[in-house]
């Protein structure tokens, strides 16, 4: 009688598996040692950014445990949905390469912001009010003097005279450009303008020479230090104009 020596098929069956699934699980690990390695984002060129520091917007974009992957990045941006930043239209990232990332800011121009009911609403320069938060961000001036009963988010703030906002955002830009930092802007009811730097406010009157006012303002306002009161120059005409200093 002849016998079979031959190996069981059940065992080769089972040791073919056991190959194909280590060889499977080092595919994957070298898989992920260069996804790692060749996929991870070592450079980013981050741009238009002023509210926020480079540093808190690649903390945003490339948030997570997979933030800095490349892959993930991509896919998140193909078929996720963007965050909604505050004070930012959108922000457009592009990857460069495997490991670098260019991204463009596009923040909202906000022209001020006011006080209402423990909030602060920050509006462009069409008066429409854009965000509102609980704490006050830097480099954005302090509005007062203007009336109103009610405001409403991603609507026009409801004062009379619209054009005051983009004088407004006319004035920031020209503080902005001269840098200085005022605390607050206020209007009267007739929307004369007083600047608040510190115990110095600036009576500025109408918008006639705004920017001339303005200008002037940087060379005085340094010898007005540790000084209280108020800077009359509403009355001014053009150069050669003289300002006078009301002690409190």
């Amino acid at each position: 009688m002849a016998v079979d020596y031959s190996a069981d098929p059940d065992k080769k069956s089972g040791l073919g598996l056991l190959i194909g699934l280590l060889i499977t699980i080092l595919i994957v690990c070298m898989a992920i040692i260069v996804i790692k390695t060749r996929f991870t984002i070592t450079s980013v060129d981050i741009t238009g950014n002023e509210h926020y520091t480079a540093e808190q917007i690649e903390n945003r974009v490339l948030a997570g445990k997979y933030g800095h992957n490349s892959i993930y990045l991509y896919l998140k941006g193909r078929f996720g949905k963007a965050d909604e930043v505050p004070f930012i239209e959108k922000m457009d990232v592009e990857l460069l390469s495997p490991t670098a990332v260019k991204i463009r800011v596009y923040e909202k121009a906000v022209a001020g912001y006011v006080e209402y009911l423990g909030h602060y609403l920050y509006f462009d320069k069409d008066g429409i009010v854009v965000e509102s938060s609980n704490e006050k961000v830097a480099g954005i001036p302090f509005v007062t003097g203007l009336d109103f009963d009610h405001i409403t988010l991603h609507e026009k703030l409801p004062i009379d005279r619209e054009e005051i906002f983009k004088l407004i955002l006319n004035i920031t830009q020209l503080l902005t450009k001269y840098k200085l930092n005022t605390d607050k802007i206020y209007f009267d009811k007739n929307y004369n303008i007083t600047l608040y730097f510190g115990d110095v406010r600036v009576y500025l009157g109408t918008s006639d020479h705004i920017d001339e006012k303005i200008n002037r303002l940087r060379f005085i306002l340094p010898e007005l230090t540790a000084r209280s009161g108020v800077l009359h120059m509403e009355n001014y005409t053009g150069e050669g104009d003289k300002f006078t200093f009301t002690n409190d």
